[in-house]
């Protein structure tokens, strides 16, 4: 998942959280048949999480994590696929007739040094699992061990892909144009999940519609007029048309853009200079932008460059900044009949008090391409990972849980692990084909 943002505030009245408490234990789901096989995969859904989390591995260099994923769903009966956009990995199960349904995990980990103080902290040097991409990848491995177990409950054919390079955006182009829809059975649905550092495990939330913004980044060179700090009147400073620039570009958001869509737009870095007493030739300055409708992603381009060729020209510079773009990721659509179909079910399965609406993050990914390019609706869902008690002394004190992409954070594992299946397993038995 890309850099975490908060929603605007007009995000809530879109699309208000329901309230979801944590006190005391987990509530208890109603019966159903999927947990005493739970009990019996678990032990290996927990080794294989503890070796994951312990050996990851980065974006595109996912060789040893995408052979475990290969080896468990080979385990678990289905045929399996490698090197599919160079260390991708395609199980596939086939019973019967019915509705062929693909199921995403990611494979990758971030550069991030490990700082949890766990048994089985990261080995790998600088980089960790630390968007909870090994707790997918064994959420996926649990559902594909439940559903082989279970095939007289569905009838059709899972496609269990382990996707490389989330972090980096491109992974699920590169899979899909390694021929995923062509060398492999087309899909009907996509299905996945992902997990949440600012819920309990146990809880699930679900958004129809848009639920993960498009992601965007720009890159800004502000020409100016070298001098000598002391004398700014023979210079043209480039620090100060950045600074303008900056503050001139928040107001795109608070007074161009309709504060019913929401957009974020934020200069994470700025460069320029090399000593205190002089003014340099030129400022560097890279930002991101998050919205969710392609109006608004047009509108936030153009005034971008309106704006920052406006505050060179008033400030006399030389030349006109150098502006350039990156279109990253599309916005992630959740089809709205078919998440609410499957938050139908999984209220009906995991009982009500464990299945709300959601509300939409400013984060991005690109699960949505698979959705888009095979013409398919798809549905992502977020799951809780915090212990909740850990989660209700939060809220009690009001510190900080660590989010994800930090050197903190710490799913409570067997919670998210059994919890995370049964959500990605009812939810697959909802669109696969019934018997």
């Amino acid at each position: 998942m890309r850099l975490l943002l908060a929603v605007p505030l007009v995000a809530a009245l879109l699309a208000p959280l329901v309230e979801i408490r944590a006190e005391g234990p987990l509530p208890s789901a109603p019966m159903n048949r999927v947990s005493p096989l739970l009990d019996e995969v678990y032990p290996g859904l927990d080794a294989l999480y503890v070796d994951l989390h312990r050996h990851p591995e980065l974006s595109g260099k996912e060789e040893r994590t995408a052979a475990k994923l290969a080896e468990a769903l080979r385990r678990a009966g289905f045929e399996v696929t490698t090197g599919v956009g160079r260390t991708g990995v395609v199980g596939i199960l086939r019973n019967g007739t019915g509705p062929t349904l693909l199921l995403r995990a990611e494979l990758d980990a971030l550069p991030v040094l490990e700082k949890t103080g766990l048994p089985y902290a990261s080995e790998s040097a600088g980089v960790m699992h630390a968007c909870g991409h090994d707790l997918h990848m064994t959420l996926l491995t649990a559902t594909a061990e439940l559903l082989s177990r279970t095939k007289d409950r569905w009838r059709g054919t899972v496609v269990a892909i382990g996707q490389p390079a989330e972090e980096t955006i491109d992974g699920a182009r590169a899979m899909i144009a390694d021929g995923l829809f062509t060398r492999f059975p087309k899909p009907d649905f996509a299905l996945a999940l992902h997990g949440r550092s600012d819920l309990p495990a146990g809880k699930v939330t679900w958004v129809a519609g848009y639920t993960m913004s498009n992601s965007d980044s720009a890159e800004l060179v502000i020409y100016g007029k070298g001098g000598h700090g002391a004398r700014p009147e023979n210079a043209i400073d480039p620090v100060v048309i950045a600074a303008r620039t900056v503050l001139a570009l928040q107001t795109i958001i608070s007074r161009e853009k309709d504060p019913l869509e929401p957009a974020v737009l934020t200069v994470g870095s700025i460069h320029g200079g090399a000593k205190h007493n002089v003014i340099p030739d030129e400022v560097k300055l890279q930002m991101t932008i998050r919205c969710y409708s392609p109006d608004v992603r047009r509108q936030l381009h153009a005034a971008i460059a309106r704006v920052v060729k406006a505050e060179a020209a008033a400030a006399g510079a030389p030349r006109e900044p150098k502006l350039t773009f990156d279109e990253g990721q599309d916005a992630t659509y959740n089809d709205p009949a078919v998440t609410r179909r499957i938050a139908a079910r999984l209220t009906q399965e995991l009982g009500a008090d464990r299945v709300a609406e959601g509300r939409p993050d400013m984060v991005s990914e690109d699960f949505g391409e698979f959705g888009k390019v095979a013409g398919i609706p798809s549905v992502l869902l977020r799951v809780g990972t915090v212990d909740p008690a850990r989660f209700a002394a939060s809220r009690a004190s009001g510190a900080d849980l660590p989010p994800l992409h930090s050197s903190g954070f710490v799913p409570d594992r067997e919670r998210a692990i059994r919890s995370g299946a049964e959500v990605l397993y009812f939810s697959a038995l909802e669109l696969l084909g019934r018997p």
